[in-house]
């Protein structure tokens, strides 16, 4: 069983995330190892919840700009990393030593801090259009 680090699910609603981020980050923690290293295909990531390449391609790049997913700098093809304040852990020991060495190194400015959106007031949410009757012609 793994431990779960929970720092980072406290702000989720916070991160304006869509309905596809979501699902491919619900997806990338289901899939994680010990640490939050993701061996998988961005396609069978997203084929997982039923994301078209386009989407899962949108959706990941939205993850990535808020730092929840990390890429190595080599940019290894099928490598997802999840920023280690969501990531899980075999242990509960493992999980304080890396939130302590997280903290550690965003602090010397090797690790991006998950990035939250600076609104003074939350942007509003998409109304629906309500149905309406339509006569039928003829």
């Amino acid at each position: 069983m793994l431990i779960q680090a929970s720092a980072g699910f406290g702000m989720l609603y916070r991160l304006d995330l869509t309905k596809a981020a979501m699902e491919l980050l619900s997806v990338l923690i289901e899939r994680q190892e010990p640490g939050g290293e993701v061996n998988a295909s961005q396609a069978e990531l997203g084929a997982r919840v039923g994301l078209s390449r386009n989407s899962a391609n949108t959706a990941m790049g939205l993850l990535e700009s808020r730092n929840l997913v990390l890429r190595p700098k080599d940019r290894k093809y099928r490598t997802y990393y999840l920023h280690p304040y969501i990531a899980s852990y075999a242990s509960q020991e493992e999980l304080e030593e890396a939130i302590e060495d997280a903290s550690e190194r965003i602090e010397a400015g090797e690790l991006p801090e998950i990035t939250v959106p600076l609104y003074e007031t939350a942007p509003p949410k998409r109304q629906s259009q309500p149905l309406r009757a339509v006569r039928a012609a003829g």
